[in-house]
């Protein structure tokens, strides 16, 4: 049987350069890099070499890169660490209504706390107004956070207005660049970011590595406290062999990120007018330009997007309802909330993710294979009546 994955956005898999990058410091250069002994010495300049690649990737200073356990440390990180340090100023967070967990979980628990969030909503498409953001804002704001691109309908925010907005108003903006870090350029200046989370695993890297962006001459704390590692801004031994993965997955981005967003465009066009030309009663989410082109989210009506995935995985075919982190909830996706739809055609949502090793075959044998299991189980559809 085939096997097909269609679900980048989740994770990819490394890169066997990566890997190969990783494995010295899995054995022989296994030093700590605290330590001042030759071993320690090595580690600490592989780590050094990959944080000057990370931050000259996105127009940043080394020194303002700190690495942390992936993309929902670095959301707590810069959105915790910062209330907390700057409550003097204020108490309030905007925010939307389409983050990933780790951010609106985040909000919750501060607001728990006794902390004021804004929820800014999206139009159809999961866009923001930049104009509700400005609306928004109290002079007790201390912190925007809007995401670059949603990780479930694939459609970029318009966060260079909103982080001159927040520039304007001395508030500081955090993005949640997950999803974009390494297939779209990014630049913090051009941008007007103050902070950004990435995660290794979304380019080709390990699991278990990301970045938190800080500008210099942002207060922020520590979410976790021991040691003076990370200018003490993340206390715990650097985890080295993954910080040389995310150093060389960007140092291999920066190379194929032109030619990835081309070809990704091809096979987008390629699935999306697939599915138009064999399944009806379909429609697609996000916003048809400004996306991100691995993404493509689709409602299948009458249908639950489970019992596709199930299905489709019983082909070989490995697909997404929405985001990983979600997996296993009965609840519709609250990004498909956001957007307008009601709970029968929020649940009935595919996510195909595209990526790197993505070929057009991959693309004709899911074209061959899902218009049957639509078929078959809208036969045993009560909402569903052919006409």
């Amino acid at each position: 049987m085939k096997r097909i994955y269609l679900d980048y956005a989740a994770t990819t898999p490394m890169h066997k350069d990566v890997l190969e990058a990783m494995q010295p410091y899995f054995t022989d250069k296994f030093g700590n890099p605290s330590s001042i002994h030759s071993f320690g010495r090595e580690a600490k300049s592989a780590i050094d070499k990959s944080r000057d690649l990370i931050a000259n990737f996105i127009g940043a200073k080394s020194d303002e890169i700190l690495f942390t356990s992936g993309g929902t440390e670095s959301d707590n990180q810069a959105i915790k660490e910062v209330v907390f340090t700057n409550s003097q100023r204020g108490n309030h967070i905007i925010t939307t209504t389409i983050e990933h967990h780790a951010v609106l979980e985040t909000c919750h628990l501060l607001k728990n706390l006794g902390y004021k969030i804004t929820y800014v909503p999206v139009d159809k498409f999961g866009l923001v107004n930049p104009d509700e953001i400005k609306s928004a804002i109290t002079d007790k704001t201390i912190l925007i956070s809007v995401m670059h691109a949603n990780n479930e309908i694939g459609s970029l925010e318009p966060i260079t207005e909103i982080g001159k907005i927040a520039k304007e108003r001395g508030i500081l903006f955090h993005t949640d660049a997950v999803q974009t870090f390494g297939a779209i350029p990014i630049n913090v200046d051009e941008l007007n970011i103050d902070m950004l989370s990435a995660s290794a695993h979304k380019l080709y890297g390990p699991k278990g590595i990301g970045i938190l962006y800080v500008r210099k001459g942002t207060r922020i704390g520590s979410l976790l406290h021991g040691g003076s590692q990370e200018r003490r801004k993340r206390a715990g031994t650097e985890n080295v062999a993954g910080i040389v993965g995310f150093g060389k997955a960007v140092e291999i981005a920066k190379i194929d990120m032109e030619k990835d967003d081309l070809k990704l465009k091809i096979l987008n066009d390629r699935l999306k007018n697939g599915i138009s030309s064999r399944i009806d009663d379909i429609f697609y989410n996000g916003h048809p330009e400004k996306r991100l082109p691995k993404n493509i989210s689709v409602c299948i009506k009458y249908i639950e997007g489970e019992s596709m995935l199930l299905n489709l995985d019983m082909k070989g075919i490995a697909a997404s309802t929405g985001s990983a982190c979600s997996s296993g909830s009965l609840e519709p996706s609250h990004v498909m909330l956001a957007i307008g739809l009601p709970h029968e055609l929020a649940h009935g949502s595919l996510r195909f993710t595209m990526g790197k090793y993505t070929t057009e075959q991959d693309i004709d044998y899911v074209l061959e294979i899902l218009p049957p299991i639509v078929e078959k189980l809208r036969s045993m559809s009560p909402l569903y009546k052919k006409e």
